[in-house]
């Protein structure tokens, strides 16, 4: 959420087609919270979340959330340390991403999302709704969150 890390910046952004829909996953072992943005990048929505299931149903469910929403990439929430190193997360977030767009055939950016979770729980602290139900959103909130920051980033904005 508040900016990149070492292989998540300006450059990863080109791997992507200048225009079209990105979308945002927040890795998970369990669950996966998916955001999706406008096709010209402005806005991020949260889409849904996803309990993992064994690697074959997951890739094709993976493969129709991204066909069906038109993605043309894949920016995965990369868990750092507040040092920004990366740790047993970050590795496995990453070798999702590699999985992610190999099932796929979309090129991948890996986004820093540090405080996303803690973010998404305070927005839906304030919704007043039950916490059974909030626990049900956060995952795809925190996807929304994470995927926005990468829209706004400040590399992106001054193209």
């Amino acid at each position: 959420m508040n900016g990149s890390s070492e292989s998540s910046s300006a450059p990863d952004a080109n791997r992507f087609p200048a225009s079209g829909r990105l979308l945002g996953l927040d890795f998970g072992t369990r669950r996966i919270g998916v955001a999706v943005s406008t096709s010209n990048r402005s806005i991020a929505s949260p889409l849904e979340n996803y309990t993992r299931i064994n690697e074959q149903l997951d890739a094709v469910w993976l493969r129709q959330v991204a066909g069906e929403n038109q993605a043309v990439g894949l920016v995965v929430g990369l868990p750092v340390h507040m040092s920004g190193d990366e740790g047993g997360m970050a590795r496995a977030a990453r070798e999702f991403g590699e999985w992610a767009g190999a099932m796929t055939g979309l090129p991948v950016a890996y986004w820093d999302e540090r405080f996303t979770t803690a973010a998404a729980e305070l927005a839906l602290l304030s919704t007043g709704l039950p916490e059974r139900k909030q626990k049900g959103r956060i995952d795809m909130l925190a996807a929304q969150i994470m995927l926005q920051g990468y829209l706004d980033a400040d590399y992106r904005t001054a193209e």
